[in-house]
């Protein structure tokens, strides 16, 4: 018999409560705006910044009380649960931690601050994750293009509270999984790193040009803008299926190419006062992954925390021009030209005056041709890691579902 079956069968024989969330938290607070100076500012968390897969808080913005998304956010204290109720399948769930503590959170979120004489913060983390929780959420979210899931109806969801020594012993375990799994995905972290070492280092070889090779400004050869930010941007987003896509950081997997969704949505008006791209545009971050270059797959519209990079074609073929722009020599004029201060600005004028090569056609194809090779000779040697990283999250989600079902008591 196991620790926590000797536990339940000392503590609880008969079965365990069953309370609604909302009878075992607190009371959360929300921003009194008015009541702060015009330079204090915040770190804020909106719902691209939590990791859906380690369920982690990653590159927030910094705002004050002049360009704070809405007026009604909410100040996060450390220990409070989030819960992402907007595309709640999604699984944006994540416990603050301390250097969080006082900062903002979006409304997007439902902020459970747990009761702990009668709930611990980590147990209620863990039970947002089982399979009963979304198979509750999805049955009571609402709308059907951009769904949602009212704080309130997340609150009457009906959780098992066994005793703290119970509740002590089942985290103490489903935390350990979650160190393994940890553990597993540094070591693949540094396989990966490894090989896109690798890969950088041929990328940098196959992308050196001979000096006879015609060399021009990008802004000679491609159209670069910068995004807009229609202000208060929380007035403009909608769940409407009439707003279009609003390109954020979060829609974009860090080492990933491609813009294929977005989590939000802006209204028409927004958009009028936004900047649009188009797909096969480039977008590129100039502060948040600093001039890391995306290819978008879709219509939508960016900040301007963006910048757009278009009418290339008659210079480039696209990919070439996206592995010269993540390029080691190309990525370090950016960074030399924007500053050396902690913060870099990458504006438009810098991206404009950087000079690069521009090859024939049939050099470009080539290059292409064997940067996908190598590419696709990286992805192919991590398969393994993350396929054995996918297997251990799977016996975790086995374990903590099993773990967390109880024999209510009558």
């Amino acid at each position: 018999m196991s620790r926590i079956e000797e536990l339940i069968q000392d503590l609880c024989p008969s079965g365990v409560e069953y309370e609604a969330i909302a009878e075992l938290i607190t009371r959360s607070e929300k921003v009194r705006w008015d009541d702060l100076d015009q330079t204090d500012e915040f770190r804020y968390i909106d719902l691209g910044t939590v990791d859906r897969v380690t369920h982690s808080i990653n590159d927030t913005e910094t705002i004050t009380k002049e360009n704070a998304p809405s007026r009604a956010q909410q100040v996060v204290r450390e220990g409070d649960v989030l819960f992402g109720t907007t595309r709640p399948m999604l699984k944006r769930y994540c416990i603050v931690p301390a250097d969080y503590d006082g900062q903002v959170a979006s409304t997007g979120f439902c902020v459970l601050r747990a009761n702990t004489d009668r709930i611990l913060t980590n147990f209620l983390f863990h039970l947002l994750g089982t399979a009963t929780f979304y198979e509750y959420v999805e049955a009571n979210e609402r709308g059907a293009s951009y769904p949602a899931i009212p704080d309130n109806v997340v609150k009457k969801f009906r959780i098992p509270v066994p005793p703290l020594e119970v509740q002590r012993e089942i985290v103490r375990v489903l935390d350990k999984f979650a160190q393994l799994e940890a553990e597993l995905e540094a070591e693949l972290e540094a396989e990966l790193e490894a090989r896109r070492a690798q890969y950088d280092y041929y990328a940098g070889e196959l992308l050196t040009i001979d000096e006879d090779v015609r060399r021009a400004r990008i802004g000679d050869v491609a159209t670069i803008v910068r995004g807009a930010s229609p202000r208060p941007i929380q007035k403009f987003i909608t769940s409407d299926p009439e707003g279009v896509p609003w390109i954020k950081i979060g829609d974009v997997p860090a080492d990933g190419k491609y813009i294929t969704r977005t989590a939000q949505r802006v209204t028409l008006e927004g958009a009028a006062k936004s900047r649009r791209v188009l797909p096969g545009d480039f977008v590129l971050s100039n502060s948040m992954s600093f001039g890391r270059p995306y290819v978008s797959q879709i219509e939508g519209y960016i900040h301007d925390g963006w910048l757009a990079i278009s009418a290339f074609e008659d210079a480039f073929e696209r990919d070439y021009l996206y592995y010269l722009l993540r390029s080691a020599p190309v990525q370090e004029e950016f960074a030399r030209r924007a500053g050396a201060g902690t913060v870099k600005n990458l504006n438009a004028d810098i991206v404009r005056s950087v000079v690069i090569p521009v090859p024939p056609r049939a050099d470009q194809q080539r290059v292409v041709e064997l940067l996908d090779r190598f590419d696709a000779l990286v992805n192919d040697i991590s398969i393994g890691l993350p396929a054995e990283l996918a297997a251990r999250r799977q016996q975790y989600e086995y374990c903590r579902d099993r773990l967390l079902m109880f024999q209510e008591a009558v």
